[in-house]
């Protein structure tokens, strides 16, 4: 399957950071979903939303990354969505160490390595619905 026909969730709570990671996906061809926060975003999830990777801001109000994480893993149906986490914060060790398989970008991004670990994570999902 075709990037095309997936979409990555961002979940960011930046307004402006999280448009212009809309705006660099959506140039390179990448549909896109966001969410403010984590809340949110895991309500859309167990209403049906399936992208094919996420996009996750660690530190965040309403649900934090590691918040989010946790109950993503704790839901079946969610659980095999792939994730990198992008922080400026360093502190995320303790994040990384508690969730090993996500990969972590450190802010500030590299426009290019973002969109090379989107597409690679994208492709690994197993869910082939948009």
């Amino acid at each position: 399957m075709t990037l095309e026909r997936k979409f990555v969730l961002v979940i960011e709570d930046d307004p402006a950071l999280r448009d212009a990671l809309v705006e660099l996906l959506s140039d390179e061809g990448i549909p896109v979903e966001a969410a403010p926060n984590g809340k949110t975003a895991l309500e859309r999830l167990r209403a049906g939303l399936r992208p094919a990777a996420i996009l996750l801001d660690l530190w965040m109000p309403e649900m934090d990354g590691s918040s989010f994480r946790s109950e993503q893993l704790s839901d079946a149906a969610l659980r095999d969505i792939p994730i990198a986490v992008f922080t400026g914060s360093a502190n995320a060790d303790g994040f990384e160490a508690r969730f090993p398989d996500v990969e972590t970008i450190r802010k500030p991004v590299n426009a290019a390595q973002l969109v090379d670990v989107v597409r690679r994570l994208a492709r690994m999902s197993r869910d082939s619905e948009a």
